[in-house]
């Protein structure tokens, strides 16, 4: 059976939308984190909002000469897309819209062979999906920052989730990565 892991990046006052903010705080070592996680997936999964942004980074020239065999993995990997509103065939290489049963086809995803299925980001599909307790790990880098206002990751009145702490990384540059797992799991 596979795992969700949602890898999201926060501030310490919660913080999670756009996070152009976080590009000061990366590093050498934050992107071996970040490859090695990918290494541990084979697969995508994202909501419309985070979808449309990779879409027109990562298959560019661009993106693909900089970040190189990252690159290369994103654009390979199956994506899947939660979208009320994008309709087949999705531009980008490799991806397909879930159907309306957003939960029952990502449980069928857990099912299947494979390495873990990634998520980035896509805070409203990764809260339901955590509902329903299909978010087998939450990756949370906390970056040394306060930003006041914006999007939080879990807002007032989120669904009460116990996770349990697998482990815990300092980077370098003050992100803390904590990796959670669902309570009991």
């Amino acid at each position: 059976m596979r795992n969700v892991v949602a890898s999201e990046y926060m501030t310490l006052d919660g913080v999670f939308e756009e996070p152009a903010w976080s590009a000061p705080y990366w590093s050498d070592e934050a992107q071996l984190f970040a490859r090695d996680q990918l290494w541990a997936s084979d697969a995508l999964l994202m909501g419309r909002k985070t979808y449309e942004g990779f879409a027109q980074h990562w298959p560019t020239d661009e993106w693909i000469e900089r970040e190189g065999e990252f690159a290369e993995r994103m654009n390979s990997y199956p994506k899947y897309v939660a979208s009320e509103t994008l309709e087949e065939p999705l531009e980008w290489n490799n991806s397909r819209l879930l159907g309306g049963d957003v939960a029952g086809e990502v449980r069928t995803l857990k099912e299947q062979d494979g390495e873990n299925i990634l998520m980035y980001g896509s805070a409203a599909l990764m809260r339901a999906l955590m509902e329903e307790g299909l978010v087998d790990r939450l990756m949370l880098w906390v970056h040394p920052l306060v930003l006041g206002s914006g999007e939080r990751l879990f807002p007032e009145g989120a669904k009460k989730t116990e996770l349990e702490l697998v482990d815990a990384a300092t980077l370098e540059n003050g992100i803390v990565v904590l990796n959670h797992s669902r309570a009991g799991a």
